[in-house]
């Protein structure tokens, strides 16, 4: 019986392998933006499960780009340095002391963390922040909320240069000033604009939610850049979901091809969302 349960899982995987077939012609030589966050990033496992997801990517020929946050990270520094933080519409207003903590955590501890996941499993990564090579030049968002930043010039030469040795990039979302500042730019914007510069073919948004949900309550599979709008203007699309339909909608205007707002809880979700026809997210295109 044990035995007959292996060969049926062998049959399952071999299965699996052969109905990914035209999904991994499709992505061939695709660039591939993924926002990691949330609980892709919470626990060991989480971390291992990604990373391994990336380097396959990698293998069968995507070009896999990774832009994180860090959030939970970045409080428990302060709070153990007893540096106050305080928020302004869910932004974190970030003045000189902050901004440091800021890119000491998300460039150090919380890249370079991914940055060993990733070789761990037999890739080939290498940490950046948006100061790198002139990645993200940034204009500040807001005098009220100090050093955060909107990305105003990109720069992807490098990213394209990595793409052709097979390395992946793993960019932190700090940006550079045009007189020297360093910015804190939100995650979500980091990889929008990234992807807009490099016209990836698909940003991959990783949260902790299934998707874009109806009045209903139901995830919404697939949908165009007029109905995101017209579910935001029927306050279906609120809270914290609209500013990932916003990088969605920005995103797509800069030359990506479509983004996907998927549940980065579920194991394995990039290889569901690009190589099955189930997918595990919201696609938004058009």
């Amino acid at each position: 019986m044990k035995t007959r349960d292996m060969n049926q899982d062998w049959i399952a995987t071999a299965r699996t392998l052969n109905q990914a077939l035209p999904y991994l012609k499709r992505y061939e030589g695709a660039t591939v933006v993924i926002k990691l966050g949330g609980h892709a990033m919470g626990s060991d496992e989480a971390m291992q499960s990604f990373a391994r997801d990336v380097v396959l990517m990698s293998q069968v020929g995507v070009h896999p780009v990774i832009v994180h946050g860090g959030g939970p990270m970045i409080n428990d520094l302060l709070a153990r340095l007893d540096i106050k933080s305080d928020f302004v519409n869910g932004k974190r207003v970030t003045d000189e002391a902050t901004v440091e903590i800021v890119e000491m955590v998300l460039s150090g501890r919380v890249n370079k963390r991914i940055v060993q996941a990733i070789n761990a499993e037999g890739g080939r990564a290498v940490g950046l922040s948006g100061k790198d090579a002139n990645l993200m030049i940034c204009d500040q968002t807001d005098p009220a909320l100090g050093f955060v930043g909107t990305p105003s010039d990109m720069n992807p030469r490098v990213l394209r240069q990595l793409a052709e040795t097979g390395t992946i990039p793993v960019i932190a979302p700090i940006g550079a000033g045009r007189n020297g500042e360093t910015f804190n730019v939100n995650g979500d914007t980091a990889a929008g604009a990234i992807a807009a510069a490099l016209k990836a073919d698909r940003l991959l948004l990783l949260t902790d939610v299934a998707g874009v949900k109806d009045s209903n309550g139901n995830v919404l599979t697939e949908m165009t850049a007029d109905q995101v709008r017209q579910l935001t203007a029927d306050g279906v699309i609120a809270g914290g979901m609209i500013p990932k339909t916003e990088t969605a909608l920005d995103a797509m205007a800069g030359g990506v091809r479509a983004v996907v707002i998927l549940d980065g809880r579920v194991p394995n979700a990039c290889l569901l969302e690009l190589f099955t026809n189930h997918g595990a997210g919201s696609l938004i295109k058009g």
